[in-house]
């Protein structure tokens, strides 16, 4: 039974997590059944439909596309729980009450079939406790499954297994949640509140504490907890916001009930009047009223005052200064000002805490790191964090302070819990020996590649690995992966050195984000200085460059990750194949800042949707399709969502889980190595003036309803030129190369216009759009 598929999966609790994870579940193209109590009889499946509609209105969206959403059965405990006997894993996500959980696991233990799985997402009662009373053969199917919030997104599953879990049905699970879910699997102990959530709350707390004990406010303390800390932007109290205020009391107090009395996490509860005020009002975060930040009736963000209870507008903190601003940690918990006070209240103990954990909570100190940083969004681990201030100098001042040190920290010394050897990264064991962090099959990481070689080219903004079996990979290294000069020309002398040498090129990196796009930082430095001739130099040489990959002798594969905007969008148009992650954005976003795509992008789009066969012939149904969805830079929400926009075509894939993607578009381009041809230029058939009248009427309609601006209605008179050939006198069928004269001219003209030069001076600014 162990063997079998997992083609169906039942998700009892229709809340906020248990709907995620039934929406992630039909995201991998798996259905779900999703149950819920009965709170109208004449309604009897109201709970279920209800999640399901708000998922398809929430943003950000559970779901990636409406065909995932239809994946979703909806129905009752009452009616239906019979349905689940035909499921091939039973997640239950009821409310975090012990007595509700055993009643369910009760009924379930009747009815399911022998050998299916059944998980809890209870996110701190230990397993143990789950199933006392349960059978043998219940107990050998039940594990814990912890989803984070929002399931979709977050790509942390802590798993706990029993003395008596069935071995292949953990190792399945795993491999669905891995492969299909896109969920980096950590295995945790059978403890209190597992790793991630154990830590994170006793961390919250203590930002909390702290800053009421030092007289922060939340701004200050935020900056200070951010980017300078390496922990999500937000802070702790824009976390707990994001959180939700009314959930902390509840794992407060699990935690509370569960943990033993010597725990040091007992130290940190605190009664705060002012949070339970919040609570009670309403003011529970971002999804009640407002939390410690809110948004006033006009718009403009507010913070609460930690004394007097009342909302102010928000008070600019400048943070740490120095070295301590850049992310040096050991500066930071140094500074006898009041943000180093308040570092070091802070990591001090979560650092100690987490130290002491091992192997309590988790086997290793990589566990321990990858649920913190994937369940919390910490840039670093708690053992990284470590090793940037000095075990030695943390177990000091530690000491000094008569705050406990776990035996683990006494063990490191000198030493740093994480090193690189022979290429190969290793972490310190309980035995005090150093093992090999070792990826899962399938798994292939650039930073490994990178720790192990040397590049075979590299410029100051990309470089050129060979991963292996022939291929080798193109990485965007600039900030933000912008693309500019040097990119182009190190695909210049990629391309005859793999030509020579090698098979296949994969374009791919381990950032968050594939690409921003053309560096507009430069552009605006060559157009400040009436740069003209350098800003057609870079226009041309991008499309030079995009065509030499297009119709290289090899496969080019594109791997997009994140945001790949603009320019980044265009290189993947010009890939043979796209590999992409299930969370991409990816669009033709130039219109946004006053321009039109330059590097070949309006003409591979048109070719994708004239083949694509979803058009009604002749030449203007592609040239409105492409016009809707380029001059409102339009970016995918997914990558499903992309290949409805026919940036993925048929024959790409999606990669659900984010660290096997370099690996699937290796294999994605060997697959294309034999018998390799490529593509053939492809012609034209533009609709010529009438088009160009007509998409214009289209944007003059816009700008009629307020929609579109002045100067959106002259940028979409500029694309329809380009996407018709309009007043170009061209002859049909219309070539790639006059296609790119079209976008070049185009470019050429809006990038001189001082309304664009204002859009694009705010992009860089604010990051947000220009509307004027």
């Amino acid at each position: 039974m162990a063997d079998a598929p997992i083609r169906k999966v039942c998700v009892i609790g229709a809340g906020v997590m248990g709907a995620g994870i039934a929406a992630q579940v039909a995201n991998a193209g798996v259905p779900a059944l999703l149950l819920d109590v009965v709170r109208d009889p004449d309604h009897r499946n109201a709970v279920a439909e209800g999640a399901v509609a708000k998922m398809l209105k929430t943003e950000p969206a559970p779901f990636m596309s409406e065909q995932a959403a239809r994946l979703v059965e909806v129905g009752n405990i009452e009616d239906h729980l019979d349905r689940a006997a035909d499921c091939d894993w039973i997640i239950e996500a009821v409310s975090e009450r012990l007595d509700v959980k055993r009643s369910l696991y009760a009924r379930l233990d009747v009815m399911r079939r022998p050998g299916v799985a059944i998980s809890s997402n209870t996110s701190t009662i230990p397993l143990h406790q789950l199933i006392e009373g349960r059978s043998d053969a219940f107990a050998a199917d039940f594990l814990i499954t912890h989803f984070f919030n929002p399931p979709r997104h977050m790509r942390l599953l802590e798993v706990v297994v029993g003395p008596k879990t069935r071995a292949d049905i953990a190792a399945k699970v795993e491999a669905f949640a891995d492969r299909m879910l896109g969920k980096t699997v950590v295995r945790a102990k059978d403890s209190p509140g597992f790793i991630a959530n154990r830590i994170g709350t006793y961390w919250l707390q203590l930002g909390i504490n702290a800053a009421l004990d030092l007289g922060l406010t939340v701004e200050e303390a935020d900056a200070i907890a951010g980017r300078p800390m390496g922990v999500p932007k937000t802070g702790i109290f824009g976390l707990i916001d994001l959180v939700g205020l009314d959930l902390m009391p509840h794992i407060q107090a699990s935690l509370q009930s569960t943990l033993p009395p010597t725990d040091a996490f007992h130290q940190t509860v605190r009664k705060i009047p002012l949070i339970e005020r919040m609570i009670a009002g309403g003011y529970t975060g971002r999804k009640g009223k407002g939390g410690f930040y809110r948004l006033d009736s006009s718009r403009q963000r507010e913070a609460i005052d930690l004394v007097s209870g009342d909302y102010r507008p928000l008070i600019p903190a400048a943070g740490p200064s120095g070295p301590a601003a850049k992310g040096d940690i050991a500066a930071l918990i140094r500074s006898p000002d009041r943000a180093g006070q308040y570092a070091w209240a802070v990591l001090g103990p979560v650092l100690a805490y987490a130290a002491a954990l091992v192997p309590e909570a988790a086997d290793d100190i990589v566990a321990i790191d990858d649920a913190m940083k994937l369940g919390y969004n910490w840039a670093y681990g708690p053992f990284e964090l470590i090793d940037k201030i000095g075990a030695a100098p943390l177990v000091a001042r530690l000491e000094q302070q008569g705050l406990a040190v776990a035996p683990l920290l006494m063990l490191a010394g000198q030493r740093s819990f994480y090193r690189v050897e022979d290429g190969r990264r290793q972490y310190l064991g309980l035995d005090g020996g150093y093992h090999d962090v070792v990826r899962p099959d399938g798994v292939l990481r650039l930073e490994d590649v990178k720790r192990a070689t040397q590049p075979l080219l590299k410029t100051g903004s990309a470089a050129l690995w060979d991963i292996g079996d022939g291929v080798v990979c193109l990485e965007f290294t600039g900030k933000m992966n912008a693309l500019d000069g040097e990119v182009m020309a190190l695909i210049g002398k990629a391309i005859p050195l793999i030509q020579q040498s090698y098979k296949a090129l994969v374009l791919y990196n381990d950032g968050p984000n594939f690409s921003a796009g053309a560096n507009l930082g430069l552009a605006l430095f060559a157009i400040n200085i009436a740069a003209w001739s350098e800003i057609g130099k870079l226009v041309a040489e991008g499309q030079a460059a995009y065509k030499a990959l297009k119709y290289a002798p090899f496969p080019v594969v594109g791997a997009p990750s994140g945001m790949a905007l603009g320019g980044a969008c265009e290189i993947l148009l010009h890939a043979d194949a796209i590999q992409a992650h299930a969370e991409s954005y990816i669009g033709l976003v130039e219109c946004g800042v006053g321009l039109i795509p330059g590097w070949g992008g309006c003409g591979e789009t048109i070719d994708r949707w004239v083949k694509s066969g979803r058009l009604p012939k002749g030449p203007m149904p592609a040239a409105a399709k492409v016009f809707e969805i380029v001059s409102t830079a339009t970016v995918s929400r997914s990558a499903a969502h992309a290949r409805e926009l026919m940036i993925l075509r048929d024959g790409d894939a999606i990669t659900m889980n984010r660290d096997r993607l370099l690996l699937d578009a290796k294999a994605k381009a060997l697959s294309l190595v034999d018998g390799y041809q490529p593509p053939q230029a492809p012609q034209f058939h533009l609709p010529g003036d009438s088009g160009h009248t007509a998409l214009a009427m289209a944007a003059d309609s816009f700008h009629k309803r307020g929609l579109a601006t002045d100067y959106d209605l002259v940028v979409a008179g500029a694309l329809a030129q380009v996407l018709t050939g309009g007043a170009a006198d061209l002859v049909d069928p219309v070539s790639e190369a006059d296609m790119l004269a079209l976008e070049r001219d185009a470019f050429a003209a809006r990038v001189r216009d001082p309304r664009t030069i204002a859009r694009i001076e705010h992009m860089l600014e604010t990051g947000k759009p220009l509307r004027n």
